[in-house]
C-alpha cells in the first residue's frame, strides 16, 4: 500500500446521490480477487451502452476529467453491499480520495483499509467543489492527510475527520496485517516477559 502524505490532484465530479456499489463496480465483475483489470469495470453500467461503447455524456469518459485522481461525489456515495471491489476498482482507475457529505460506513472502512481516502465534507463545500469542476475542469485541490485539510483553488482550506488508526495505516502505507507485523518486536518483548500460560487445550 502507498502512503498518503500530501498531494495535489485534479478533481472530477459526480454529483449523484446513493451511489451505490453495484453502479460502482456490477456483481458481474466480483470474480476477480484482485484488483487487476477493475479499471475497465468501474461505472461500467454507466460508462458503456448496451453494446460496450462508451457513453459520450458519461462524465468520466469525457476529455476533461482525464487525470483526475479526486472524485467529488454525491451524498451516501458506497451504499449498498459491502464488496470491497468498489474501492479496489476506484483505485485502478486512478483515484486516490473521494469527496462526500456522507460515506455508507462499510464502503468507507473497506477504503480505508485498501488505501482510498474518503473524504467527508459539509453540503456548502460539496457544492462548492461541485460548481468547480463542472466551470472549470482543470481544477486541483490539495489533500493534507497528516493536517486533515483539504484546500480549495483559493487558498480555502477544509478540515476533515479520520479515524486515527486509520490515518496513521495511511501515513505509513500499511494495512491492519501491515501494522500488526510491525509490532512484531513489542510482541516478543511481552510474551517473553509473562510466564508459559496453562494450555486449555491438553
Amino acid at each position: 500500500m502507498e502512503p498518503i502524505t500530501s498531494f495535489a490532484a485534479k478533481c472530477a465530479a459526480l454529483p449523484q446521490a446513493d451511489i451505490d456499489t453495484d453502479q460502482i463496480v456490477p456483481a458481474r465483475y466480483l470474480k476477480v480477487t484482485d484488483k487487476d483489470g477493475l479499471r475497465d469495470a468501474l461505472f461500467a453500467d454507466w460508462r458503456n451502452d448496451k453494446n460496450g461503447q462508451p457513453r459520450r455524456d458519461f462524465i468520466l469518459n469525457q476529455p476533461q476529467t482525464a487525470g483526475a485522481s479526486i472524485l467529488i461525489a454525491g451524498n451516501n456515495f458506497g451504499c449498498g453491499s459491502s464488496r470491497e471491489h468498489a474501492p479496489w476498482a476506484l483505485q485502478a482507475a486512478g483515484f486516490k480520495a473521494i469527496i462526500s457529505t456522507y460515506f455508507a460506513d462499510i464502503f468507507a472502512n473497506n477504503a480505508l483499509k485498501n488505501g482510498l481516502l474518503p473524504i467527508v465534507v459539509d453540503q456548502e463545500t460539496a457544492h462548492q467543489l461541485i460548481s468547480l469542476c463542472q466551470e472549470e475542469p482543470e481544477t486541483r485541490v490539495t489533500v493534507d492527510l497528516e493536517q486533515q485539510t483539504v484546500t480549495l483553488p483559493g487558498g480555502q482550506t477544509i478540515p476533515f475527520p479520520i479515524d486515527p488508526f486509520a490515518k496513521h495505516c495511511l501515513l505509513n502505507g500499511v494495512d491492519q496485517l501491515g501494522f500488526l507485523l510491525s509490532q512484531e518486536a513489542a510482541i516478543e518483548a511481552y510474551e517473553r516477559s509473562h510466564p508459559p500460560r496453562i494450555s486449555t487445550i491438553d
